[in-house]
């Protein structure tokens, strides 16, 4: 779209939500033709300089507002999911932006003397200019993580533009160190030392009622669509209370969607299904069996234009899928955890690194070596599941010591959270020839100062695994069947609050998210909702063992490997050949490696 003065151009992807409100507060401001690019009408009316809208639409808003308030005034005004591109015809300046939470994607790099950018990676592909060349260094992060940290992509000179900055780029001018340089305009680094200093002071009720009232605002604006609206429902406390405040502000039943399926240690949708009959939704629910699901995989190297390893993308699709039969927009209450302390590593890490930080590190290495020996069979797993009286199954035990055994290593809190989010643990014998670059997980000057370990997780939590694996995962899986997601939760307003809050406020007895809770109880009995969290999953370890098999040995074929010369074969046949004799399950490793190598059939 261009401005009405001609002077901007802007490719907009993404909703202002707050859109009207910025229309009004323009209109409401006094100035004269020749000092702005927008014309007004009915001069004559005292204080009606209202601007002549040639649409509805929020996209000329923003631009409405550029023109008016400059590009970083407009963005801090900005309520809203986004990613845009902005072109000054005056100054041949081009602006690139991105919403403050990182909802909306935005790519980004110099291919040669070219710069190109675009939402997704196989859009700048097309271009004659685009080298495909993989970044060594790049894939080790996603080895690590099942993921590539921002600002890195699988491809040398492209980058992903971080949460909450815009970056320019002035074409004729000589490429210096700040035309590559992103600028922020909201900061979550400083959003936290500002809720240390103004932290809230009221009672938990006063607290509650704030909560809600921000969360009822955000639902409020993203509920205002000119197509149908509806919202996942999985059952857990996130999406609840987002399904529980928009059926409060509608005057009809609330479209819900559930994925079902018929292994009962991964289904919610009787959780889900109790909670819509509460609230009085009206509810949608599909089970799958495992033959669909797996269907879904040969479609996820198109959907992710990266290398991505979260197996949780295939009950996303699902839901997408269904959703979209009926709905074109879909709220989801994603973030709800990493502001509220959701995650059971909020509870147990800083418990292991307070029992056993103080152990010299040879000890510790000792319980590592002894832990990783442990299988289903042995001795002492069989003792330990006999005193937990059928709480765990041995296989599932042996995965657990498996798993904490690679966490015993660490020289500090953050490096112990490094090992929990980390799944190879040392990608470079996975990768050859790579070097790792450096991320916010090992940079200690984007680190915060907050003196409770579990504060510090969910902010590197909010910095890298929400933009970065959440927020791609929903993002990419609607768009992949024409849906828009929106996640109220995301709202800045709703983030900084949540960073006032004293960390009794979110995680209390044991209890994660307690005061989203609170403002939950109000609407859900507490018996519908109080469960074990499940998590949005799939059997992907007994799927590879069965079904998908023949499937994965084509694709860990050790000589195939080899020959594509980016992975070392050897550690990747000792996981697969351990994962089948059921001794552990490795399925999160594998999966990373089956992902990567799906990926690099379709995409090279």
């Amino acid at each position: 779209m261009i401005s009405h003065c001609r002077r901007y151009v802007i490719v907009f992807n993404g909703e202002i939500y707050n859109h009207l409100e910025l229309r009004r507060e323009l209109e409401k401001e006094a100035f004269s033709s020749a000092s702005s690019c927008i014309r007004a009408q009915d001069e004559s009316v005292p204080g009606a300089k209202l601007i002549r809208w040639r649409g509805h639409s929020d996209t000329e808003t923003i631009l409405a507002a550029i023109a008016k308030w400059g590009v970083e005034a407009t963005l801090k005004r900005c309520v809203g999911m986004f990613a845009f591109a902005l072109w000054d015809r005056e100054t041949h300046t081009l602006v690139l932006a991105r919403d403050r939470m990182g909802e909306k994607p935005l790519y980004y790099g110099w291919q040669g003397e070219v710069f190109l950018f675009g939402s997704e990676i196989k859009a700048l592909m097309v271009h004659p200019a685009f080298r495909a060349e993989i970044d060594r260094n790049n894939l080790a992060l996603f080895f690590r993580h099942s993921y590539i940290i921002s600002p890195y992509s699988i491809y040398k000179g492209i980058n992903k533009l971080p949460p909450g900055t815009y970056l320019k780029i002035s074409v004729g001018h000589p490429a210096s160190e700040s035309q590559h340089t992103p600028r922020p305009y909201w900061n979550l680094q400083n959003v936290v030392k500002k809720g240390t200093i103004n932290t809230f002071k009221g009672t938990e009720r006063e607290a509650a009622d704030e909560l809600e009232r921000l969360i009822r605002q955000s639902i409020r604006g993203q509920m205002i669509a000119d197509v149908p609206v509806g919202v996942f429902l999985s059952g857990g406390i996130d999406s609840s209370t987002v399904v529980a405040l928009m059926q409060a502000q509608s005057d009809q039943p609330v479209r819900t969607f559930t994925i079902g399926f018929y292994e009962d240690d991964f289904n919610e949708a009787e959780h889900a299904r109790a909670v819509a009959e509460n609230l009085g939704t009206d509810h949608t629910e599909l089970y799958v069996t495992a033959e669909q699901a797996i269907r879904v995989i040969s479609l996820l190297p198109t959907l992710y234009n990266e290398p991505f390893a979260d197996s949780s993308q295939i009950p996303t699709f699902l839901i997408s899928n269904l959703a979209r039969r009926y709905v074109k927009v879909c709220l989801s209450g994603d973030g709800g955890d990493e502001l509220f302390g959701g995650y059971s590593r909020y509870f147990w890490a800083p418990l292991i690194y307070q029992k056993i930080g103080w152990l010299p590190l040879p000890l510790r290495l000792l319980a590592t070596h002894t832990l990783t020996r442990l299988t289903i069979a042995d001795p002492i797993l069989k003792a330990v599941c006999r005193f937990q009286r059928g709480r765990w199954a041995s296989a599932d035990l042996a995965s657990k010591f498996q798993r904490f055994s690679t966490m015993l290593d660490f020289d500090s809190p953050e490096d112990l959270y490094m090992g929990i989010v980390s799944h190879w643990k040392r990608p470079g014998e996975i990768v050859r020839g790579t070097i790792e670059p450096k991320t916010v997980l090992i940079d200690p000057s984007q680190w915060i100062d907050r003196s409770d370990f579990e504060h510090r997780m969910m902010y590197l939590d909010q910095r890298s695994y929400l933009p970065d694996d959440i927020l791609v995962k929903v993002d990419r899986a609607a768009m992949g069947v024409s849906l828009e997601t929106r996640i109220p939760l995301l709202d800045h307003r709703i983030v900084e609050f949540a960073w006032r809050l004293p960390l009794s406020m979110k995680i209390r007895d044991g209890q994660s998210k307690w005061l989203l809770r609170q403002v939950l109880y109000r609407y859900v009995p507490r018996d519908i909702v109080e469960r074990p969290k499940k998590g949005f999953s799939v059997p992907i370890g007994d799927w590879l063992r069965g079904p998908l098999r023949d499937w994965a040995e084509s694709l860990l074929d050790e000589k195939s490997i080899r020959e594509d010369g980016l992975l070392n074969p050897a550690p990747i046949r000792d996981v697969w050949t351990a994962h089948l004799e059921g001794k552990h399950d490795w399925s999160p490793y594998l999966w990373d490696v089956l992902m990567f190598q799906t990926w690099l059939e379709a995409h090279l």
